[in-house]
């Protein structure tokens, strides 16, 4: 999808990113430039060493024929730091991805305490050990002994019965013969996308843990739009399912009407509940459709669901939510998942930064915009904007909000006491002439350009008050959501990323993207509230999330085992209900 182009008062720049329009604009100081593959620049600038080392390097490798050139590089251009703005404390950096022989990087900061096996190479996925130190504050949550164990163990299965294994092709065989055999060694749950990107990635996280919890071997049906996006988390196999795999149609197959739904069939009485002692792995079907989109998510988390989804070799999962926190509350995994998120709250930051690590094409933009513009601030803050088209708050209550969420917990700079907070050397640093300065970065990531503009007008009004030591920036702004695109898919996965760098994130009420950004950063982050209509502010304007994990928007309405009309918010002490959804609920440590 062609992204808009970036409107700026000095004019429109072109920011070309994965062969369309990559609108990164920012400003330092109220001044603008474009930074351009390739640049040379007037000898008056500081530059960053090791990304024209890597520029050199990606356009010599893929220049030698035409078209070879990857499409999430093709283009890319940047603002560069105009030449009155305020020098950086960083004046030079190293390749981040490239290992250095001296001195060590540290191992432990390199797979993230454990989370990662050491059995990838550097180059495959330059994501995955780039040392999360360079570019987010360290995580307040360390890995158990005994999640990393367990991941390790999954690993292992995961070898020995992914795609390509003898015990593989078997599975497939019996799938085809739509036989469900007894005492299979290997079990498999087959998850397929539904919806947005933070959707997907919550949904993926949570099928996961359960696939984790109950030994099965997870598999990731890609469609075209969602290739590409990550690299593969486990060593020695992969997760795509191959070619030839014997469901082709996962559209048209699995519904909310299909025969094979778990639902469906316990109404037409073909399961009727893990106590009966006729249903036997021989006895079911070759697949059984996990349907946990939205409001059907309390299908399957009685104990006895899960005794009979057990017997089946292969589970489809099909959801759209993060659906992780209701094993919380399953008594049979209670024990065990204590053991591998003592803090519970951070249950999908474990998870997430296991399993995602974005793909060298999509790494090229998020390190490249990072060193472009966020590397060299002291203070960066994150501000993630989403109107729904359910419920469409035009901008100046948006807006209003936004600044009064700011006034209330005091997150963007104020222009006016800018100067004198510098002046008593408040989280200052020095500049080369002595003056004392604090670099502050606000990244912008909306589908829409207008809250950047407004902010960043406001910074370049007052520059005179702020010194020129706040920046703005907008990565993209694609208009409207395009799920179906690639391109764009990979755009908002850089932008999560980037989003997730942020020492302060402000997100947006129900939005699964600023849930996986601040999940991954492990903070808790300031939600902007829903507004009760389209024209009524939000009262209050935000709140401070008390956890760092997502909210289970669509909660079971009833748990088993709890009494008929209880509170799922009060059923656990680690549970409760959200802040931005009153009928969903999140885990607190």
């Amino acid at each position: 999808m062609e992204a808009e182009r970036a409107r700026t008062p000095g004019g429109a720049h072109k920011a070309a990113a994965i062969g369309r329009e990559f609108g990164c604009v920012g400003t330092w100081g109220g001044g603008e430039k474009t930074v351009r593959r390739g640049w040379r620049a007037p000898a008056a600038e500081v530059f960053v060493v090791g990304l024209l080392a890597t520029v050199a390097l990606l356009v010599m490798a893929f220049s030698a024929g035409a078209g070879l050139l990857p499409s999430a590089l093709q283009g890319v251009q940047f603002v560069q730091k105009p030449v009155d703005a305020a020098p950086s404390p960083v004046h030079a950096a190293p390749d981040r991805d490239k290992p250095a022989p001296s001195p060590r990087r540290d191992q432990d900061d390199r797979l993230l305490g454990g989370l990662l096996s050491p059995a990838f190479d550097d180059y495959s996925c330059r994501s995955r050990y780039a040392s999360p130190s360079l570019y987010r504050r360290p995580s307040p949550f360390r890995p158990s002994s005994h999640l990393v164990a367990r991941l390790r163990r999954y690993e292992a299965r995961h070898r020995r019965c992914g795609p390509g294994s003898p015990l593989f092709g078997e599975a497939v065989e019996h799938l085809r013969s739509g036989r469900n055999a007894a005492r299979s060694e290997c079990q498999y749950t087959v998850w397929t996308p539904f919806n947005g990107l933070g959707n997907r990635m919550l949904a993926l996280a949570s099928t996961f843990l359960h696939a984790l919890l109950t030994d099965r071997v997870l598999l990731v049906h890609a469609p075209h739009e969602f290739d590409g996006l990550f690299c593969e988390p486990f060593p020695g196999s992969s997760w795509t399912l191959p070619a030839g795999f014997p469901i082709a149609d996962f559209d048209g197959t699995f519904t909310m009407l299909s025969p094979t739904s778990y639902k469906n069939m316990k109404k037409a009485g073909t399961i009727n509940g893990g106590e009966n002692p006729n249903v036997t792995a021989e006895t079911l079907p070759a697949y059984v459709f996990l349907d946990l989109i939205q409001s059907y998510t309390g299908a399957a988390f009685c104990e006895a669901d899960q005794r009979v989804l057990a017997k089946f070799n292969w589970m489809v999962v099909k959801s759209d939510v993060y659906f992780a926190t209701a094993f919380f509350l399953m008594p049979v995994y209670r024990r065990e998942l204590a053991r591998l998120f003592p803090e519970k709250e951070a249950a999908f930051h474990h998870l997430a930064r296991y399993l995602f690590h974005p793909s060298n094409d999509v790494w090229a933009i998020v390190r490249e915009f990072h060193e472009a513009y966020l590397a060299g601030a002291d203070e960066r803050i994150g501000l993630q904007v989403r109107v729904f088209p359910e419920l469409p708050v035009p901008f100046e209550t948006m807006y209003g909000q936004i600044m009064r969420c700011s006034e209330q917990e005091g997150l963007l700079p104020k222009v006016a006491e800018r100067n004198a907070a510098a002046a008593r050397n408040t989280s200052a640093v020095s500049s080369p002439d002595g003056r004392k300065t604090k670099l502050t970065s606000i990244l912008v990531t909306s589908l829409s350009p207008e809250y950047y503009e407004r902010i960043r007008g406001v910074y370049q009004a007052n520059r005179a008050e702020t010194g020129g030591y706040v920046a703005v920036h907008q990565p993209s702004h694609d208009g409207v959501q395009h799920t179906e695109a690639r391109g764009h898919n990979q755009r908002a996965l850089a932008e999560i990323y980037l989003l997730s760098f942020c020492d302060r994130i402000v997100t947006t009420a129900v939005s699964t993207f600023g849930y996986v950004a601040h999940g991954l950063a492990g903070v808790r982050p300031w939600v902007l509230l829903r507004s009760p209509s389209p024209g009524t502010p939000a009262e209050p304007a935000c709140v401070r999330s008390l956890s760092v994990e997502p909210c289970m928007q669509a909660a079971p309405r009833q748990m088993c085992g709890a009494a008929k009309g209880s509170d799922i918010g009060t059923l656990a002490p680690y549970v409760r209900h959200c802040e931005d959804v009153h009928g969903g609920v999140k885990l607190f440590s």
